[in-house]
């Protein structure tokens, strides 16, 4: 143990300020040209596609033949936005307007997240560049379905405080999830999601 102490503290070249950046996720707010009842931040959106997408990844290794790490799968969902510390939560309809400003903004992201994993220490680099610059692996792709299912839910919570501000966009996410062909997201829509629609009373019985 004091060998291990001894190789750390000879690597201590500074202060990193990787993780108060990221701590400033909570400031950073979704839904910006929309009106909420409830403002959401990334930092709670964050928490919210991690816990869907390791369920996910269960249903998935569960029920429908999966080999997949549910650990693995929440923490790039925890990470998934933390580019936006930098560029803002940049709307929808304004993100994929068209081919060329989507992959601006890929761009842009990227950028992004290089220059956050950039705050480490040397030797955690190669750990964290496998979460901030993942390929199009399996659990990427249930975190994209997960990210969905949590502004669906996000909807639901809208309208089901009165805001009709919502609706459009819940009918959009729902043809989304609709066309992702994935049997643990259908399997997660027949069983978790009409619980979003109850009360506390509801819930309890």
């Amino acid at each position: 143990m004091e060998n291990l102490t001894n190789k750390a503290n000879n690597k201590m070249t500074g202060s990193s300020h990787f993780l108060a950046f990221l701590f400033r996720m909570k400031y950073i707010n979704r839904w910006s040209l929309m009106r909420n009842t409830e403002v959401e931040n990334i930092a709670e959106h964050s928490l919210q596609v991690a816990m869907i997408a390791h369920l996910l990844a269960t249903i998935k290794n569960k029920y429908y033949g999966g080999n997949i790490d549910p650990n693995y799968t929440a923490v790039l969902a925890i990470y998934h936005d933390s580019s936006e510390i930098i560029t803002g939560d940049m709307p929808t309809p304004v993100k994929y307007f068209n081919p060329e400003l989507k992959e601006a903004y890929k761009n842009v992201e990227y950028i992004a997240n290089q220059k956050i994993v950039s705050m480490l220490p040397e030797d955690f680099k190669g750990i964290y560049e496998n979460i901030f610059f993942h390929n199009e692996s399996e659990e990427w792709a249930i975190v994209k379905a997960a990210d969905k299912l949590a502004a669906y839910i996000k909807c639901i919570e809208e309208e089901k405080a009165g805001n009709k501000e919502f609706v459009k966009a819940r009918e959009t996410i729902a043809k989304a999830i609709d066309a992702i062909d994935r049997p643990e997201v259908k399997y997660f829509m027949d069983v978790f999601m009409k619980s979003f629609s109850l009360t506390l009373d509801e819930l309890e019985y």
